[in-house]
């Protein structure tokens, strides 16, 4: 669901978006931080926010981090 937000705040468009590996932090709702492979060989780290359930609101990123690989470590940012 964040594939379209991210592609137009870094103004690309990716062939592969899956998510490798994951992160929660629990706040005013849950803060995902996201390791996602975008092509063969680069990989981006998102930060998702999802709110409460009451409010009834999508998951939206926050922010990212580009020029990954795979090996890089999830961190939160």
């Amino acid at each position: 669901q964040v594939k379209p937000q991210f592609e137009s705040r870094a103004n690309t468009n990716c062939r592969v978006f899956t998510a490798i590996e994951y992160r929660t932090q629990v706040v005013a709702g849950t803060m995902y931080f996201i390791k996602v492979q975008v092509s063969d060989a680069n990989y981006v780290h998102l930060k998702v926010f999802l709110s409460l359930p009451y409010e009834n609101q999508g998951p939206s990123l926050a922010d990212f981090q580009t020029g990954k690989t795979r090996d890089d470590p999830l961190t939160y940012f």
